[in-house]
């Protein structure tokens, strides 16, 4: 890559987030296509990235492009644009599928091009913008021959019908309603299990404690787990030990777990929000479940729990749909020619 570089990804934020996991995955793959590097806080080693004192140093000798994703970046991109004069074009990625505020509204008239990760998105931003789904990187999540060795490796059963919930542990994930379908469903079933890996931040501990103790009533503490937040490859290999991956959201922006799960061959569930009922082809690479409906989330569980065929079958059929629609090479292709157009501008 290029010393200078000629586009921007700000990632302002330390923990891992849905939106940092975008950065960490799409941008080592945009780097093979065009000049990018992201900046910003906690990102690894092998994301291209310059410290955010050299982005915001960078020489006037031309226009680049500052592609932010949140708020406080749009905002820091407006900054060194208008009061450090650096020829930055701005560009905002968003995935909200609720009415902005007044001031995002402010920062999202400021951009010169908007993208949003699905048609509902697009639909909040009231001005023009390119519907860009995210994409899976099909070489990282992909599905492993002996699932047996690399539960072993974990510390995971190997004979377990496993079921896996991955993001932070709060309501809106809908964690409580697959806890309690499992609290149903797992004692007719001595070989299921639930994972959970995810941070649980102060504000949401009452709520997790509350799981834990409903687990701990019904003895199923050693079936039902939370693993808490894992490094990005533990992430990964615990994608690929699954049987079945649930996404009971209550509200999602767009999404990405239930494309990870698929592209390491895993059939998901999710609800009808985000881009889900996009993602996921009902009955055929897994099932929608009606939002918040605890008895719908039980029954497709029920269903894959118990059709063993029905759920390699599944199987198979995820990774072939990820594939051929959703791989991370066409999210950026996509932005790549954004870019560029923005670039070309004199």
């Amino acid at each position: 890559m290029a010393d200078t570089p000629l586009v921007i990804a700000p990632n302002l934020k330390r923990r891992l987030s849905g939106v940092t996991a975008t950065v960490v995955r799409l941008i080592p793959v945009q780097a093979r296509m065009i000049a990018i590097r992201a900046t910003g806080p906690g990102l690894p080693p092998e994301v291209p990235h310059i410290p955010l004192l050299r982005a915001a140093t960078l020489p006037r000798d031309r226009w680049r492009v500052w592609h932010s994703r949140r708020n406080t970046e749009m905002a820091l991109g407006l900054i060194l644009r208008h009061i450090l004069r650096r020829k930055y074009r701005m560009m905002f990625t968003s995935a909200a599928q609720r009415h902005h505020t007044g001031f995002t509204k402010w920062l999202i008239r400021q951009q010169e091009a908007l993208v949003a990760t699905s048609d509902k998105a697009a639909s909040y931003l009231d001005a023009p913008s390119t519907v860009i789904m995210h994409g899976v990187d099909t070489e990282t999540f992909i599905p492993v021959t002996d699932k047996a060795a690399l539960r072993r490796e974990l510390g995971l059963d190997r004979d377990a019908l496993l079921i896996g919930c991955f993001g932070r542990v709060r309501e809106q994930k809908g964690v409580d309603l697959l806890v309690r379908a499992g609290l149903r469903l797992l004692p007719d079933r001595p070989q299921a299990q639930i994972i959970f890996t995810g941070r649980i931040t102060p504000d949401n501990q009452a709520f997790a404690d509350t799981l834990l103790a409903e687990i701990k009533a019904a003895g199923l503490q050693n079936r039902i787990r939370f693993l808490g937040e894992l490094p990005w490859d533990q992430v990964v290999k615990h994608y690929q030990a699954l049987d079945l991956f649930a996404a009971p959201a209550r509200w999602e922006g767009f999404g990405l777990t239930p494309l990870e799960a698929m592209a390491c061959g895993v059939p998901a569930i999710g609800t009808r929000v985000g881009a889900y009922e996009t993602l996921i082809k009902d009955s055929v690479t897994g099932s929608l479940v009606e939002t918040g409906n605890l008895e719908s989330l039980t029954d497709a569980l029920r269903y894959w729990l118990d059709d063993h065929a029905a759920r390699d079958a599944a199987g198979i059929a995820a990774r072939q749909h990820i594939m051929a629609n959703h791989a991370i090479e066409g999210e950026a292709r996509a932005l790549v020619a954004i870019y560029n157009q923005l670039l070309s501008q004199p």
